[in-house]
């Protein structure tokens, strides 16, 4: 019997499908990818900006940069490509530090819906996503959608892995790291996004973050629990993942320093995040991710 706020709901997962068509910015899918049945050469320089870079000789003027000129000083110009689908590998931290909450859910239940919401948002504006777990057995990949009806089989198999996670847990945490270098190599050209607490990163963890964050689009949403942000004083008994035990005591108006020291290591590294609050009932989970839109 699933116990709300510990186990992945799939109803409820299904139901953020027409949240995430509302939210802010959603945008509605093309009718085709491409006007015609008739095959044809691509004309043109392509409508999406693809990079700005310095001038060169035989750069055409039209394609200059005045913003970036005028901040620099020196010339620039954007090049184009042809529009693309847009596409997102979705990963997701399964691993034993996730499963922790102190309110409304656990961090890995308001991670796994997170990123459901934004596979939603993606399905409905008509592209595809794919979907990656952190376990603790290592990374474990769920698969891939394009459509509603492939994205309702990636949430039930999200929903097995997170009851495997919940049924083999180990000692310690695999590293982050290991995710990421998998999720870099499935993803293609594709932005990722990581909903994790960021516990144990793994050697060679911001290496790779700022890799990723300087090729590609990468997004950590990092999700805390009340008690890391804003403890309540108190007396709290404990037990580590190493087998450590003993009891915890809080003072009046303590503040955990943990998120604010991630939120600066993502920011050193020049990687997007965004801090989400796992006691947020959904609607207001939902209105927090609409800062990732585009």
């Amino acid at each position: 019997m699933a116990t709300v706020g510990a186990d992945l709901d799939v109803e409820a997962l299904l139901r953020l499908r027409l949240l995430a068509s509302s939210m802010r910015g959603a945008k509605k899918p093309p009718r085709s990818a491409l006007p015609g049945a008739v095959m044809h050469q691509r004309r043109g320089r392509g409508l999406e900006v693809y990079d700005i870079r310095a001038w060169s000789d035989g750069d055409d003027i039209r394609h200059l940069d005045r913003n970036v000129t005028a901040r620099t000083g020196v010339l620039h110009v954007r090049t184009f490509r042809d529009e693309r689908e847009r596409t997102l590998m979705l990963v997701v931290d399964f691993r034993e530090s996730m499963m922790f909450g102190t309110r409304r859910a656990l961090r890995s239940v308001a991670g796994a819906e997170a990123i459901v919401a934004l596979g939603w948002r993606t399905i409905e504006e008509g592209g595809g996503v794919g979907l990656l777990a952190a376990t603790n057995q290592g990374p474990r990949f769920i698969g891939r959608a394009r459509g509603p009806r492939a994205m309702t089989s990636l949430i039930g198999e999200l929903a097995v892995a997170h009851r495997a996670a919940h049924e083999h847990p180990e000692s310690a945490d695999p590293p982050l790291v290991d995710v990421l270098k998998e999720a870099e190599g499935l993803a293609g050209e594709s932005a990722i996004i990581v909903a994790t607490a960021l516990d144990a990163p793994g050697e060679g963890f911001d290496a790779v973050a700022e890799r990723l964050a300087r090729k590609r689009d990468l997004c950590i949403v990092l999700v805390t629990d009340r008690f890391e942000t804003d403890p309540v004083a108190g007396a709290y008994p404990y037990r580590t993942q190493d087998g450590d035990a003993g009891w915890l005591r809080v003072g009046r108006n303590a503040k955990a320093p943990a998120a604010d020291a991630r939120l600066a290591r993502l920011q050193r590294l020049g990687v997007n995040f965004l801090q989400l609050d796992a006691a947020l009932d959904v609607e207001s989970m939902m209105s927090t991710l609409e800062q990732l839109h585009g």
